[in-house]
């Protein structure tokens, strides 16, 4: 692609004309050409126009990534517009969600903006059609509409209302709108062309009659725009420059077009791009309410749930999700990516940024048979070894610890370098210990480790040069603070959902809830939306459940990064 002819807003330093150049795709390219051509006066405005039916998800993210960074980038503007045109399933929860959401992921606005705003305006539009020939008022049912409307193979019929006058439409509109007409019993159709190859320019709804409150405007209207009607034209009426929607809308374009051609209003240029769909997850709102509302899941907050919301809970940054959208890219054509890239994005996100913990989530008893009776050591540790200003705390250490369970073997198999029988290993900034015995309960489960320690290698230092190859984390029994640690995986057992019903195979091992895990002293403090790296298992954050009554943890992402794996292997 060439770069230039690539233009940059005032804003925009020498710096990053040069990074946004190398991360050009097809809709900058498109958009650039447009500026350097001046159309539009060589301005750019771009829209996010969510419905309010429901919270944003992890496709959505790349929605609001595109059009905000775009606008961003060439020194233009993104509208927020809520398509609020279906009443029945809208509500002031969503816009209020849909709005924090948006901030929360990294992008302000000026007024949010409704199509309600232009119920007005869209009316006098509708009129101008009728007056031009190009809608008429149709009195059949929806089925009716449907059976007429034909397949991809054989043409539609003229409705037997078609050729209604001007007048009789215009009176009959009037009516639909003041309510004097019942539900289903007419609806506004454009007059365009029932043997169209695009079903969808087979004279389309463009009002249907309902008698429902909306949370905006409440009882006035008594009818409500299709999306078709509503879109193109709240596109104009803001004075957007480039539409950005999904694939799906592609056979809407040429109703897009045709409206605004027959009003002669502003014509934004509209541009579909691939949607995001992740493997192991919902991006479809229908389904993911289904989930909710059946209570297979605890609420759209639902650290498994794919929306921002959840993710933010579980512990995600939106740098991570914003990074993860730019790694996407903009394709044309649809394709499901690895919940691995997700996850792998997420931990080279947190690793820079959080700071490390000692945490043991499946407690085994450890004594140091030859500990001095009393003696507590305040051992050093790094908060982040790869962020130096992170600084050092300090860890109390005795001869009571707790260790993993899966940290030790009876019989240890090859290439075991952890805690068994006989075997020395390095106790995370403290000692190296040997397991000299162990205790076990009376069905034979081993409930305790008994070693001896050498007072030498404090620090994990071997100032013999012994070689110890194994070491692992532990806390001190007497200074540990309780926890309940939530490990979350993937949503559905299918990688791709896309391929399933409406109620999806969920992964039984979705969540598993562990109590009385054992954390190190320096969490007790720790407040909801803390984000902490457990060493040796992975990233966790404090949930929205914790109170002075106990700590709740959530598991992010864990250390294992099978993407990473992958990646390698493809090169």
């Amino acid at each position: 692609m060439p770069d230039a002819d690539f233009p940059s807003s005032e804003e925009t330093s020498e710096e990053n004309e040069g990074e946004e150049a190398v991360r050009r795709d097809f809709l900058r390219t498109i958009i650039a050409a447009d500026v350097a051509n001046q159309k539009n006066g060589g301005r750019v405005q771009t829209r996010f126009p969510p419905e309010p039916n429901g919270y944003p998800h992890i496709g959505h993210a790349k929605a609001i990534c595109i059009n905000f960074e775009i606008a961003r980038e060439f020194g233009g503007k993104c509208n927020l517009r809520f398509d609020d045109t279906n009443p029945e399933a809208e509500d002031v929860e969503y816009v209020d969600a849909i709005e924090e959401d948006i901030r929360w992921l990294g992008y302000d606005w000026g007024d949010t903006l409704f199509a309600s705003d232009y119920f007005g305006q869209l009316y006098e539009w509708a009129q101008q059609l009728v007056r031009q020939g190009d809608a008429y008022v149709d009195d059949q049912s929806i089925d009716e509409i449907r059976a007429g409307r034909g397949s991809r193979t054989e043409p539609g019929v003229d409705s037997p209302f078609r050729n209604r006058s001007v007048d009789e439409n215009l009176g009959l509109l009037e009516k639909m709108r003041q309510g004097d007409l019942p539900e289903g019993s007419a609806v506004l159709r454009a007059k365009i062309d029932m043997k169209h190859d695009n079903l969808g320019m087979r004279d389309p709804v463009m009002y249907r009659i309902r008698h429902v409150a909306h949370h905006r405007t409440g009882d006035v209207w008594k009818i409500y725009a299709t999306y078709d009607w509503a879109h193109g034209q709240s596109d104009s009426i803001e004075s957007i420059t480039h539409s950005l929607c999904s694939l799906e809308f592609v056979n809407h374009r040429p109703l897009y077009d045709w409206f605004l051609d027959k009003l002669g209003v502003h014509h934004p240029q509209q541009i579909e791009f691939a949607r995001l769909n992740v493997t192991n997850t919902v991006t479809s709102k229908r389904k993911l309410r289904k989930l909710v509302d059946d209570g297979l899941l605890a609420g759209w907050d639902d650290p498994r749930m794919p929306t921002l919301r959840g993710m933010r809970r579980r512990g995600y940054r939106p740098e991570a999700i914003r990074e993860f959208c730019r790694i996407v890219g903009v394709a044309t054509v649809n394709s499901e990516h690895e919940m691995a890239l997700l996850e792998h994005t997420v931990r080279e996100d947190l690793n820079p940024v959080v700071e490390r913990r000692l945490a043991v989530l499946r407690p085994l008893e450890l004594i140091i048979t030859n500990w001095p009776e009393g003696q507590v050591d305040q051992l050093e540790a790094v908060n982040n070894p790869e962020d130096p200003d992170a600084g050092k705390r300090t860890i109390p250490f005795a001869g009571r610890l707790f260790v993993e369970q899966d940290d030790f073997r009876e019989e240890a198999p090859k290439k075991w370098f952890r805690l068994a029988p006989g075997r020395e290993v390095r106790l995370r900034w403290g000692y190296f210990v040997t397991v000299d015995d162990l205790v076990k309960d009376d069905v034979g489960n081993v409930v305790q480790l008994r070693c001896t320690y050498d007072p030498e290698t404090r620090g994990g230092q071997s100032p013999d040069g012994r070689r110890v190859k194994g070491t692992i984390h532990w806390v001190s029994t007497d200074h540990a603070v309780d926890a309940e640690v939530r490990l979350y995986d993937k949503l559905l057992l299918d990688a791709d959902e896309q391929a399933g019903d409406d109620k999806p195979a969920l992964n039984p091992a979705s969540l598993e809830v562990l109590t009385g895990c054992k954390l190190e002293p320096d969490l007790a403090t720790a407040s909801a939306g803390d984000r902490f790296q457990f060493e040796r298992s992975g990233y966790y954050c404090v949930d929205l459940d914790s109170s002075s009554d106990g700590l709740v943890f959530n598991r992010t992402v864990s250390l294992r990064d099978s993407w990473a794996k992958i990646e390698k292997k493809g090169k």
